[in-house]
This record gives C-alpha cells, structure tokens and sequence, in this order.
C-alpha cells in the first residue's frame, strides 16, 4: 500500500499540480495499491483523469493545517506507512515518507513571493530535507542548488524529470485560428518569470508580430503589474489545455523569458506542438532544450530581440528548431518519471 499525499487535487493546475496529475496517473498504471488522501472529498477536480487508484477522506480542517497536523495523526494510526508527497509541502515531521522540492526559487528571488510563503517554506523545505527518507526534484539543476544551499547529501536527492501531457501531442489540433501573426508567452506573472523584462524589450521590436502572455496570479505569489500600452501585446489571462495547444500550435514561435526555473515546462509544450522555442539561457533551461532552441540573456532586451528576429526572419532555421523540439520533447516520459520513482519507493518498502 502506497498513500499519496493528494492535497493537490484540489488545486488549480500550475506546473507543480501537473507534475503531481501527470505521475499519480503513470503510477497508477505501475501500482494497483495507491490511495489518495484528501482532506474534502467535495473539493477534488477530476479525479477521473487519474485513471485509477482509491481516494480517502481524512477530515480535521484543511490547507497546512491539514498537511501538518490532520496528515500524519492520520498516518501514524496506521502504524506510519510511506507516504509519497508530489508537491513542495509534506508533513514537516513525518518520517517515512519521500518529499518532493521542485526547486527553491523563493530564497533566490524573494520579491516574487509574499511574506507568508516566504517564511512558511523558509521553515518547511530544511525540515522536509532533514526528515524524509528520500527526496525528488525536477532537474540536475536543482539538484545541485538544493544541496548546496541546503548542505543536503545529494545522494539523497532524485532527480525525476516533468514531461508533457497527452492534450499537447495530438494531431488534431486546429491551425490557423488567430488573425495576426505573434509570438506567444506562458507562465506566471510573477518577478521571476520576467513578463517585466519581456515587455520591455518587446517595446522595441519593430516587427509586425504580436505578442500574446498567457498565466494568471495566485495570492502566494506577488503578481507585477505587466501593464502595457502596446497595442500589440494583448493578455490572456488563463486558458484551457486545449485552447493552449491551439495557442502554441499557431505562435510564430514560444519566448521563454524566465530568470529562474527548476524545470520549465512551457517550452516542452510549446515543441511538442511545432513551436520553434526562444528561451531564457538561466538556470535550467539549457538541461532541458540541450541544442534544440535559441537562447538569450534575459536581461538583455537586444539579445532578446536579436532572437526574435532570427527565428521569425530565417525559415530554414526555423524549421531545424521545429525537428529538434519534436525529437527533444520525445527525450521525456511522464511514464519513465513515474517508474524511476516506483524503484525508489520498492527500495525504502525493503529497507
């Protein structure tokens, strides 16, 4: 038997909840003993789209409360089995179980967190890497930035790869389908993502492409004001899986604009659906498009538009960069994710 901690199911889908999704549901196809414990049954979105394993309510409160208090009383009455945590929070002082820090931007950029998350993580994240029996994060990047913050062992540390979600491979997805021609952004408004920075340097462009920024703000993170008076910029706001493929599918191309990233999933989407990628050349960026993308110094508003205009002016460049996002996407598997992570936990069932 195999609990998850499934507080994500109730959340709304950032990369962190996809990465949750995307392995309880390869896990599922590995495992035919999970159970997925939440505080609401009332609250969980789709939990269909799992495609197997058991839920349990585990009542007393919600939120944290629910994860440090509720969780691990529950557990312990259980006589303590492994609990496998997908999402940055676990229990601060449960010890057979296997954590999850996707990366620890919210020491390295401070501003794009409030108070609160800043210190309740501040708090959690030296805990969980002290008490748990083993801990997954999302590239070799972060591997190596939590271990030397922290002084964690990395032996300790797995590094389990995100991948991309079935809607953004399929080959019926509408072309054609948005007037002008433009470039498209995805993520968060946050300081780190550099939306800012983007803006700036897109201020200057002058080509005849637009420019399209899609992500919403959540009270944990400090959303900027990305205001822009550039009739060419236009913001979307939040859109559905499928209206995002269709977004990608028919962008001149994807710009990754980011300071900061554990992993990056965006560009990963954007490639499996034929969208040449500009990115970002900071912290994780270059582990994951290896040779497949152009990159730039984000904050360099001449090397970003220097990008732009190479890849929207040289066409057989263009194509290279549309071949080589197809074969780099295909080098990650939410299924191989999912099994590396099912022999780290039948290695602690037998210790």
């Amino acid at each position: 038997m195999i609990y998850i901690n499934a507080r994500f199911l109730s959340q709304k889908i950032t990369g962190v909840q996809r990465f949750a999704r995307e392995i309880s549901k390869q896990l599922n196809k590995i495992r035919n003993d999970i159970t997925f414990l939440v505080p609401s049954v009332n609250d969980v979105i789709n939990f269909d789209d799992l495609e197997g394993g058991d839920i349990l309510e585990v009542k007393g409160g919600s939120g944290h409360y629910w994860e440090q208090i509720t969780l691990p009383f529950f557990l312990r009455q259980k006589q303590s089995p492994l609990l496998l945590n997908l999402c940055n929070a676990a229990p601060a002082f449960y010890h057979n179980q296997i954590s999850t820090i996707h990366d620890i931007t919210y020491l390295k950029y401070p501003q794009s967190y409030s108070l609160k998350f800043r210190t309740l993580y501040g708090l959690l994240t030296p805990l969980l890497l002290r008490n748990s029996r083993a801990i997954l994060t999302v590239s070799d990047f972060s591997k190596k930035d939590i271990s030397e913050h922290y002084n964690c062992d990395e032996d300790k540390i797995s590094v389990i790869y995100n991948s991309v979600s079935d809607v953004f491979t399929g080959k019926d997805i509408k072309k054609d389908s948005f007037g002008m021609p433009y470039i498209l952004a995805v993520s968060s408004q946050n300081y780190h993502k550099n939306f800012h920075g983007l803006i700036r340097a897109f201020s200057k462009y002058d080509g005849a492409l637009q420019l399209k920024i899609i992500g919403g703000k959540t009270k944990a993170f400090n959303g900027i004001d990305l205001t822009s008076e550039d009739s060419r910029i236009s913001f979307l706001g939040r859109v559905s899986d499928e209206e995002l493929a269709e977004l990608y599918s028919n962008a001149s191309c994807f710009i990754f604009p980011s300071l900061y990233e554990g992993f990056g999933i965006p560009p990963l989407e954007a490639q499996a659906c034929g969208c040449p990628v500009v990115s970002s050349n900071r912290a994780s960026m270059i582990e994951v498009l290896g040779r497949s993308a152009i990159y730039f110094d984000p904050e360099s508003d001449s090397e970003i538009l220097e990008a732009i205009n190479q890849i929207t002016t040289d066409s057989i460049l263009r194509e290279k960069l549309v071949q080589s996002g197809f074969i780099n996407f295909k080098r990650f598997s939410w299924y191989d994710s999912a099994f590396k992570i099912n022999t780290i936990i039948k290695s602690l069932e037998h210790q």
